[in-house]
């Protein structure tokens, strides 16, 4: 944002940005487009972009003289919805859209990256889709996945039972790829009897820039839906950084593991389920659930869910006293990301540095506290240190190998449905893939 004094000059001048301005300074001249401020640049500096394309800053000094010369042109551009005839020899898909990278556009006219507010923009360039499937959008929503909460699972939960309901073969959920993995897992628990595939993607580029990773696996995720036989929730991304194959992954064995890369996504404990490409190669890796022919039954979205759950991570010097300030806000659940195979600090030099009195508490006042491990990979357990044996005295339940976003999002989906003391028992007992009693996995090691 610009400073309150350029501020000022632009509104009384009635400029806005994207509007063509004129800058005369005491030696120079210069006109351009007004562009948003960038976050490093100082908030007195005019960013604005010429016409030979670059972008420069001009320091703004009250000796300065701004002219508007137009009005900015509409940043939008909007796309007609296909009208194309339905290929009869092709099955009917939903994709349902929700925003994310995968839906957004850099704006050549602000210089900023925008949501695009119809999925038609997305599909526009994918011409490639109308040969795989008959498709039919949901605009459900155009949020940034930071930005979400469980109302966004639930309604999304409700969408894809709805539309396999009504006849879908698959379903594809575009998503933002910051928090993809936490609604994988909700999905995962929330649909009931689900007998098709499920399939999560998104980008980590937005679809305009020349390396995007958007249109590889809207196809192949498309693919993915139609023509593969699993009946789970997943992610479909790419496999590595190049344009080969993407991978599905069951929804509650994913994680983002890289802030940029194309292939951020991995199985963590677990191999991907298959692996898939554009032109509908499913090439499978590990046991699934199967689709059945012979399946009568509905999907339905069970969408009980207890916000009143946290995440927190044990540390060097972490003070314990956090769980009494959720126990203080009336907490029903937590998750515990410890060291290695699931610790706290227990037997502490300095007693107050000590979490077990304070896991004690808040067991035996009827709050449900559950132990992963920061590690990802391996799984803990409650016998093979004396620490670990006084935490699970405490009352914590060791959650086996599930990651510490998925038992997170199933204590809330527990204690949503089921109660409390019903949830305390399936904690750590498998209900979507998300616990394993033999751990297949691919550690990285290079």
């Amino acid at each position: 944002m610009y400073s309150k004094e350029l501020q000022e000059v632009f509104s009384r001048l009635g400029i806005k940005v994207g509007d063509a301005i004129l800058i005369h300074s005491d030696s120079d001249l210069q006109q351009g487009i007004l562009m948003p401020r960038t976050e490093a640049g100082g908030s007195d500096i005019i960013v604005i972009k010429r016409k030979d394309g670059y972008n420069i800053g001009i320091k703004y000094s009250n000796s300065m003289k701004i002219e508007k010369v137009s009005a900015g042109a509409s940043h939008h551009f909007s796309f007609p919805k296909k009208e194309s005839k339905p290929n009869p020899s092709l099955g009917k898909m939903t994709m349902i859209y929700t925003g994310g990278t995968i839906g957004s556009k850099v704006d050549y006219v602000s210089g900023g990256v925008y949501m695009l507010t119809k999925p038609e923009e997305l599909l526009h360039d994918v011409p490639e889709l109308d040969q795989i499937a008959n498709i039919e959008i949901n605009e459900l929503m155009s949020v940034a996945s930071e930005d979400m909460s469980y109302h966004a699972w639930i309604k999304m939960a409700e969408a894809a039972a709805k539309a396999l309901n009504n006849g879908a073969k698959g379903v594809v959920i575009t998503h933002g790829t910051d928090t993809m993995h936490y609604t994988s897992a909700a999905l995962s628990f929330m649909l009931k009897d689900l007998n098709a595939p499920v399939v999560m993607t998104g980008s980590q580029r937005s679809s305009d820039r020349g390396s995007s990773d958007a249109f590889m696996n809207l196809i192949c995720s498309v693919q993915m839906a139609m023509k593969s036989d699993v009946a789970e929730v997943g992610i479909c991304m790419h496999g590595s950084s190049s344009d080969n194959t993407n991978i599905f992954i069951r929804g509650t064995k994913a994680r983002k593991m890289h802030t940029s890369r194309r292939d951020a996504f991995k199985p963590i404990n677990n191999l991907p389920i298959c692996s898939v490409d554009q032109k509908g190669k499913i090439t499978y890796l590990s046991d699934y659930r199967k689709v059945s022919e012979d399946h009568k039954q509905k999907v339905s979205a069970q969408i009980g869910y207890e916000p009143k759950v946290a995440l927190v991570k044990a540390y060097p010097n972490s003070d314990p006293e956090i769980i009494e300030y959720y126990l203080s806000k009336g907490y029903k659940g937590l998750i515990i990301e410890g060291t290695g195979l699931g610790h706290v600090p227990s037997q502490t030099e300095r007693k107050e540095y000590s979490w077990l009195s304070n896991v004690k508490k808040a067991t035996d006042s009827g709050m449900i506290i559950g132990a992963t491990s920061q590690c990802l990979y391996g799984r803990v357990s409650g016998t093979v240190y004396r620490n670990l044996r006084l935490l699970e005295d405490a009352g914590a339940i060791h959650c086996e190998d599930m990651l510490p976003e998925v038992a997170y999002v199933k204590l809330g989906f527990l204690l949503g449905n089921y109660g409390k003391e019903k949830a305390r028992e399936m904690l750590n007992k498998d209900i979507a893939g998300e616990i394993t009693h033999r751990t297949e996995f691919d550690f990285p090691t290079e």
